[in-house]
């Protein structure tokens, strides 16, 4: 007995689901996890007071997950804008602002000394890996993981690990020059940039199967003209 094959489009939309539900099921953990610290910074969050809120991690991780239904509505919306065909590079767009900002913020968070402590140096490749502890690499694999991840989606010309392991490095150069002359009472240590450019090398690698290395299809060449002109 023959049985129907699914249409192309429709498993595509189901895998498109599942994605996405992975996804908020994978935040709503995280969330769980790190419920109580999150729970201490949101009376200052939702009272919209600078202190206790976005000068904290606690206070960005609350905001960035709070902000997680408003990221979703607009990549619904440029793909319905774009056309159903767009939704990949709406998803990415939209996912390397979100998921690369919050990050950004936190690394240049002012410390206690800022400026009145002068700038630190730390040249010494895996010198302070040692004092940096689990969070700390984590947290530094973290900061252009999503930009790893989705940059080779959505620009062909990025889809390379070596192309994504120098836009890594080089960003996370900018931070640590910033953190330095800002005097930020942050260290600028050359591990930084080895763990921020490592996880966004680790990262492309992970998305490799998606990445974007065809020539783009008429349909495409219809939205970039819609974008740009």
């Amino acid at each position: 007995m023959e049985h129907d094959a699914p249409l192309p489009g429709a498993a595509r939309r189901t895998r498109r689901i599942v994605l996405v539900l992975l996804a908020i099921a994978g935040m709503a953990s995280a969330a769980y996890v790190a419920r109580r610290p999150l729970l201490m910074s949101a009376p200052a969050c939702l009272a919209g007071r600078w202190h206790g809120c976005l000068d904290t991690e606690n206070g960005v991780v609350f905001v960035t997950l709070a902000a997680l239904p408003l990221a979703a509505l607009v990549v619904w919306a440029l793909a319905h804008r774009r056309g159903a065909s767009a939704w990949r590079m709406s998803l990415a767009e939209v996912a390397i602002v979100y998921g690369t900002l919050p990050f950004l913020w936190m690394t240049m968070m002012p410390g206690a000394g800022a400026g009145a402590v002068p700038g630190r140096v730390s040249l010494v490749p895996l010198r302070d890996l040692a004092t940096m502890g689990p969070i700390g690499i984590g947290g530094n694999l973290l900061v252009f993981a999503t930009l790893g991840f989705f940059a080779p989606l959505r620009f062909a010309a990025l889809a390379s690990v070596p192309r994504m392991l120098a836009l890594g490095a080089g960003c996370s150069i900018l931070i640590e020059t910033a953190q330095y002359v800002l005097q930020l009472d942050r260290v600028s240590s050359v591990d930084d940039v080895l763990l921020n450019a490592a996880g966004a090398g680790l990262a492309a690698l992970a998305s490799r199967r998606w990445w974007r290395t065809t020539t783009p299809t008429s349909s495409d060449r219809a939205i970039y003209a819609d974008l740009y002109h």
